[in-house]
């Protein structure tokens, strides 16, 4: 470690990964000799707030990493592949939370409570996983350690602030649309209706962030299509868990849906094992993995929900069950907050690791 901290850039410091990052880094109290927030054009004139000093957000341009130590990377794939090579030829260790890098050879994809000692593989960039892929494996990882899983199927239900401050706002503007229009029916007098009174909530309402109105619905479209038929976002999540876990034979299925809600990421997953598998096996396990927390009594109406782990850095693991369908297998249900431990959170405890 430095004498008096690091010197630290923030890349997209005003957006919705850039600000949550901000705060992981003054609450964790991690060593900040001096901080750099990097935005767009747009952003140049604004301010970011950090440890109670106000600091100016500077334009992104090729001399925005000299003398940085650490620069964190929240503005999106473009950004990164342009810039992180830049930070590193200016001896700055990146870590990026784009795509550019993850499945790169020579990049270490990292989840601390997993595979810290990849950090040490690094050659200047380290990446960070998808946040899905993160809340998924914070649960599935400690069952393979021992149990040795061989096959996932997962169904995700994805909030949409992870399409970022677009996404809550078009969910917002929906939501207020629809409640705008039901009250303008429910005052007139009764009887006194029209045939597009029923139809679905939101259906007129213009969708310019998700390719339907989001609000009130199920978008089994999470990134583009590929020919397989799968998405790029359920493509992600097979690629980097068989990185992550440096498990290349594993075979995981994902189906990726955006759901309205603002905040945190679930995921019900179903996985095969090697070895043989009880409940009360799982649950022991789970109970002591570093970063999770078991909630299993469905009995009690306790389990795992999207608002319980807004916020929160350790994800939540419950409805544990034996699966029916499959030998030695194990079906359970995982939310976490995907700006923390799939962003924010993950990258500050990779920047500890060094």
């Amino acid at each position: 470690m430095l004498m008096g901290g690091y010197h630290i850039a923030v890349v997209g410091a005003t957006g919705a990964a850039g600000t949550e990052l901000l705060r992981v880094l003054e609450r964790r109290s991690f060593p900040v000799a001096s901080l750099r927030p990097i935005g767009s054009t747009r952003s140049v004139g604004k301010s970011v707030q950090f440890c109670g000093d106000s600091i100016p957000v500077e334009k992104l341009d090729a001399g925005s990493f000299e003398k940085i130590d650490i620069a964190f990377f929240s503005a999106g794939g473009d950004i990164s592949r342009n810039y992180v090579p830049i930070a590193c030829q200016a001896d700055a260790i990146a870590i990026d939370k784009s795509s550019a890098f993850r499945m790169d050879p020579h990049v270490p994809l990292v989840i601390p409570e997993i595979n810290p000692e990849d950090v040490k593989l690094h050659h200047g960039v380290i990446a960070n996983p998808n946040c899905t892929t993160t809340v998924m494996l914070m649960a599935l990882y400690p069952l393979h350690k021992i149990f040795r899983v061989h096959r996932v199927f997962a169904a995700t239900y994805q909030a949409v602030s992870g399409s970022g401050t677009r996404g809550v706002e078009e969910l917002t503007r929906q939501t207020r649309t629809w409640a705008e229009d039901e009250q303008r029916c429910s005052s007139r007098p009764e009887g006194d209706t029209k045939e597009t009174d029923f139809d679905q909530p939101g259906s007129a309402t213009p969708a310019t962030v998700f390719p339907h109105p989001i609000a009130f619905n199920l978008l089994p479209h999470v990134d583009s299509f590929l020919e397989s038929g799968y998405t790029k976002e359920e493509v992600k999540m097979q690629d980097e868990t068989r990185k992550i876990m440096h498990s290349p034979a594993l075979r995981v299925s994902a189906t990726c849906v955006r759901v309205p809600i603002y905040r945190a990421h679930s995921v019900a997953v179903t996985a095969e094992f090697q070895r043989p598998i009880s409940v009360e096996q799982a649950r022991e396990v789970l109970s002591k993995a570093p970063g999770l927390e078991l909630v299993d009594e469905p009995h009690n109406n306790r389990y795992p929900t999207p608002l319980n782990v807004a916020g929160k850095d350790n994800c939540q693991v419950g409805r544990v069950r034996l699966d029916c369908a499959l030998e030695n297998g194990l079906s359970f249900w995982v939310s976490g907050d995907q700006l923390l431990k799939g962003a924010a959170l993950n990258a500050v405890q990779i920047a500890e690791l060094l």
